[in-house]
């Protein structure tokens, strides 16, 4: 998904401290692996890097070219659709790439991932143990996490005085014009489905046309669409309320005190970016340095301090308490880096749906028809 994101995480009894996107179209400038006298006996001397905007901070791909001496090539894209449709289409040059959850599913199961080589990447072991070996791959095979986190109900409390509960708050005709969601059809299309009370993975062709008909009357009330800086409107005052990612929101929050987050009653989604490897990458060697790299802590808390979204990285945490306490304090202070135990239990993880895809994209287009 695309991000900016901070967090606190509850499972069970145990505590666990945890800590979306434009779209560039400049083509890789990888090819064969060139040779070089880097660090730790990599070879390649460039990696090409596409993922999200607004995602990875400059000084970590600055850092990481100072340690290394390998040059970061990075393209950028606004969805999961984007990259995906991009790389089965024969997209070549990629060393990396940062799929949400469900999208390292689908590589996976059409062969679009190399596995990788945990012996290249020791610093694995300061993820916290709840972020590994996830549901959609199995022992970390293909990915390893770069940031978590939620998508829930954005609100400036200076333009809306009263309690939002739920999604349903969103068709309220007085908020003609003043609400912004994600260009992200899982998502949007995912909280409709959930105000009619069913699943956000339906494969149901009559479930989404019902969920198509009940967006095409939100319509009226959306202003725009926005999954590279749902914010933006937001702090300007040309929205008042919303759908984002919870690092965006606490951006906003940190801008306008009066920007809250809200995880509704019919819940949240949760979401979780990963660093993966497309099949055929030039740059093998350099791929798992970069990843290696990501994950020692001090890179790691580059990504919180830029890109406020849940950091998976205990050891990043851990030494962001030390090195900045009031930067900690303010991630574990707000509801959308620190959501309850009780938030988390009731979010809803987006999953493949298949050959239902086509459906998806379908019934989104149409509902976005008359934007």
């Amino acid at each position: 998904m695309k991000r900016g994101r901070w967090l606190f995480f509850l499972m069970g009894a145990a505590l666990i401290l945890n800590a979306c996107s434009g779209g560039g179209t400049a083509a890789p400038t990888g090819g064969v692996p060139q040779t070089g006298g880097t660090e730790g006996g990599t070879q390649s001397t460039e990696v090409n890097l596409y993922g999200w905007s607004e995602y990875v901070p400059t000084d970590l791909l600055d850092g990481f070219t100072q340690e290394t001496g390998i040059k970061v090539n990075y393209d950028t894209y606004a969805s999961n659709e984007e990259m995906l449709a991009k790389i089965q289409a024969g997209a070549s040059g990629y060393d990396l790439i940062i799929p949400s959850d469900y999208t390292v599913s689908i590589m996976i199961n059409q062969g679009m991932l190399e596995e990788l080589d945990m012996n290249q990447i020791p610093n694995f072991k300061n993820i916290a143990e709840f972020a590994k070996n996830p549901y959609y791959d199995p022992g970390n095979k293909y990915s390893v996490p770069y940031q978590w986190g939620t998508v829930g109900l954005v609100v400036d409390r200076s333009k809306v005085d009263r309690d939002l509960t739920s999604w349903n708050d969103l068709w309220d005709p007085e908020f003609q014009d003043r609400v912004v969601l994600l260009d992200d059809s899982r998502e949007v299309l995912g909280m409709v489905l959930l105000t009619l009370g069913y699943d956000i993975n339906t494969t149901d062709e009559t479930q989404l046309e019902e969920a198509k008909e009940k967006l095409i009357e939100l319509m009226p009330n959306v202003r725009l669409f926005d999954s590279d800086s749902p914010k933006t409107a937001l702090l300007a005052g040309e929205v008042w309320l919303g759908q984002t990612w919870n690092g965006e929101a606490a951006l906003a929050h940190s801008e306008n005190p009066d920007i809250d987050y809200i995880c509704p009653e019919e819940g949240c989604t949760v979401w979780y970016d990963n660093l993966a490897i497309p099949k055929g990458a030039p740059h093998l060697d350099a791929a798992h340095a970069f990843i290696n790299y990501v994950l020692k802590p001090e890179a790691s808390i580059l990504i919180t301090r830029e890109f406020p979204y849940s950091n998976p990285n205990q050891a990043a945490l851990d030494l962001l308490k030390t090195e900045d306490p009031d930067l900690y304090e303010s991630y574990m202070g707000f509801v959308a880096t620190n959501p309850s135990p009780e938030v988390i239990q009731n979010a809803k993880a987006i999953k493949d749906v298949g050959e239902a895809t086509a459906i998806w994209d379908r019934v989104w287009t149409e509902a976005k028809g008359g934007e």
